[in-house]
């Protein structure tokens, strides 16, 4: 049955038009320049087609998980989107002291580097009104105020401009936002790469490749942004290094191939070892076809790395706040946000000694050793999707959830269509939130239009749902 919204603030929403811009960029401006980072890059319109639309967002409510007589007819059987069905959430929820959150929480996940979705999940979220059309020009609402923003992992890759949506990040940290940044595979990946660079040892060598060809737009960014016009006019290969001396330093030799397997073995799992020497061989060809699309050579490429570490990973660098925020999990009620899921040693960590346990051994890892993190239980965290070549997540894990009154697990990291979903994974209620946002996965998917969307967890329990991709709101209570 279809209802007029009633917002978490108990007022009605109203219809929002929005005017979004949207960026398919093939590849960046050679001509953007560091003050242009600080506000808005622009993009030529020989490299980037500006596409401007007006959206509508939901108005009206629609029960989740939606029953089968209320789903899309696009939804198709081969794309896994329906929900769990009510009854059977109805059945896990009822024995349940379902505890709601303090505040109103608004949850974004799975950005990657496109302002433009981010803006319009912003607004679906009722969290803040935009005042004019620079980016800086937005204000909190009052409910934007009181509430908690969780940004859920991968703010890097695939999209348009990664450093203009971490400017307007910490400008909405700036202006008084409550805001949790939470580790995405995405991220912790590109940091992985850039933090292990220039290393021979086998365990590292490949890592910097491993970031893939998505995060060479970021590197072009980097470097047009803040190195391009310092190097001076007519100077030669050699006042750096050599091509052939940098590609041996960044990329990994033959030898690695046979190294790897031995060196690794304790850390990655027999069944994905074979798969991983010939994804590094793919990638490696994929990156080198990336730079040349972008305008990179290596020396340039050498000097975005260089830059990267000084703005991220040195302490004081203008984005260093990014990763000195981040968290692996968050708990708010009965509700866990983690970017993709957990696993049994989670679980049980999270029953015996809480969420914030696992958020300091995060930042320890990530200090002194991003490679154990990133491969090790808590790295699963942020990259499962509950496979064989996962960690195991067993009724034991659940059952330690339990006991610790944790039973939903929010997440992103697998973008779904028609919004987000409602499952139950391995005896666990899952919000998925992955709407399938960034213009990238939207021209790959095929969506038309802007991409926006959020879910908001209210002080009255309900949880509301809200995409671009799907014309009612989806409202879940945990009271039936």
């Amino acid at each position: 049955m279809l209802v007029q919204i009633r917002a978490c603030c108990g007022c009605l929403a109203n219809n929002i038009d929005i005017r979004c811009r949207l960026y398919w960029a093939s590849g960046l401006d050679g001509n953007v320049r560091r003050t242009a980072v600080k506000d808005i890059l622009q993009h030529s319109a020989g490299q980037t087609a500006r596409r401007e639309s007006h959206q509508h967002l939901p108005t009206q409510t629609q029960a989740w998980p939606r029953s089968a007589d209320l789903r899309q007819p696009e939804d198709g059987q081969n794309r896994a989107q329906d929900d769990a069905a009510a009854s059977t959430v109805q059945q896990y929820i009822a024995a349940k002291d379902w505890v709601s959150c303090d505040q109103l929480i608004y949850f974004f996940c799975d950005i990657h580097a496109d302002t433009d979705a981010f803006f319009l999940s912003l607004l679906a979220s009722g969290g803040i009104h935009k005042t004019g059309d620079g980016d800086n020009e937005f204000e909190l609402t009052s409910e934007g105020h009181s509430a908690r923003f969780i940004i859920g992992g991968d703010c890097f890759d695939k999209g348009p401009a990664t450093l203009r949506l971490l400017n307007v990040i910490r400008q909405l940290i700036d202006k008084g936002a409550d805001l949790i940044l939470l580790a995405g595979n995405h991220d912790i990946r590109t940091y992985l790469g850039i933090y292990y660079a220039e290393s021979k040892d086998p365990l590292f060598d490949h890592l910097f490749v491993r970031m893939g060809k998505k995060t060479v737009p970021f590197l072009a960014e980097i470097y047009r942004g803040f190195i391009e016009g310092q190097i001076a006019e007519g100077a030669t290969p050699d006042a750096v290094a050599t091509e052939a001396r940098i590609y041996a330093c960044l990329f990994p030799s033959e030898s690695w191939y046979d190294n790897f397997p031995t060196v690794a073995n304790s850390w990655i799992r027999p069944s994905r070892l074979a798969k991983e020497l010939s994804r590094i061989r793919e990638k490696t060809d994929d990156f080198k076809v990336q730079m040349a699309a972008v305008g990179l050579d290596i020396h340039k490429v050498q000097a975005a790395l260089v830059k990267f570490r000084g703005l991220f990973v040195e302490p004081g660098g203008e984005f260093s706040w990014f990763f000195e925020r981040m968290q692996i999990a968050h708990r708010e009620g009965s509700y866990l946000f983690v970017h993709a899921g957990v696993d049994d040693t989670v679980a049980k960590t999270l029953s015996e000694h809480g969420v914030e346990h696992l958020n300091q051994a995060f930042r320890a890892l990530l200090k002194t050793d991003p490679f154990a993190l990133y491969h090790g239980a808590l790295g699963n965290v942020f990259r499962t999707k509950y496979r064989t070549i996962d960690f195991d997540f067993s009724d034991e894990g659940v059952d330690d959830l339990h006991r610790a009154g944790i039973y939903a697990i929010v997440h992103g990291h697998k973008n779904i269509l028609q919004g987000q979903r409602v499952v139950i994974r391995k005896g666990m209620l899952n919000f998925e939130c992955d709407a399938s946002v960034d213009c990238h996965t939207r021209a790959k998917e095929g969506l038309v239009g802007p991409g926006g969307a959020v879910v908001k967890f209210c002080r009255n329990g309900t949880v509301q749902g809200i995409s671009t991709d799907y014309p009612f709101i989806k409202q879940f209570s945990p009271d039936g």
